[in-house]
């Protein structure tokens, strides 16, 4: 269920999505508010739910994880114990950093960031493949990002 935010909300999340470290008398300064007004929608924005956290973003390949695989996976049978066991096993892999179940003919897309080829291909025979009630999983190797943002185009209701 979404949330009306107005003009000053947007403004504070859309800066707040920028850099989540900006001091909120900067922040204050940019959306043209005080900063005991700014201080007050943020916690009504986080006691809704709206911030979710605040994070690091870090670059993967600074940092060893210089391939990202997206994989599609088609289970052979949708039964009441096969999806919550492929979601369980999937939530408690590092390597998959985002898991969503589709509608259509792939059951699951999961993005996957690993250090190299080989990385990928002993997680997929040793982990991944190794689910009960896996039918196929068809693996893309990513090339260039076009474009990789968090920040999502928050405007005001009404």
């Amino acid at each position: 269920m979404s949330v009306e935010l107005d003009e000053l909300d947007a403004r504070i999340l859309n800066l707040m999505q920028a850099d989540a470290s900006i001091a909120l008398n900067d922040l204050a300064d940019q959306v043209a508010s005080s900063r005991s007004a700014v201080w007050r929608r943020l916690q009504k924005l986080e006691e809704a739910g709206v911030i979710k956290q605040h994070t690091v973003l870090l670059e993967p390949e600074k940092v060893g994880l210089g391939v990202l695989v997206f994989a599609q996976v088609k289970m052979q049978v949708h039964s009441r114990d096969s999806l919550p066991n492929f979601i369980e096993k999937v939530r408690n892999f590092p390597e998959v950093i985002e898991c969503h179940t589709l509608m259509g003919d792939i059951d699951f897309i999961l993005k996957i960031r690993v250090r190299d080829v080989q990385a990928y291909e002993e997680f997929f025979w040793n982990r991944l493949s190794q689910i009960d009630g896996i039918r196929e999983i068809s693996s893309s190797i990513a090339l260039t990002a076009v474009k990789n943002t968090t920040q999502l185009m928050v405007t005001a209701k009404g």
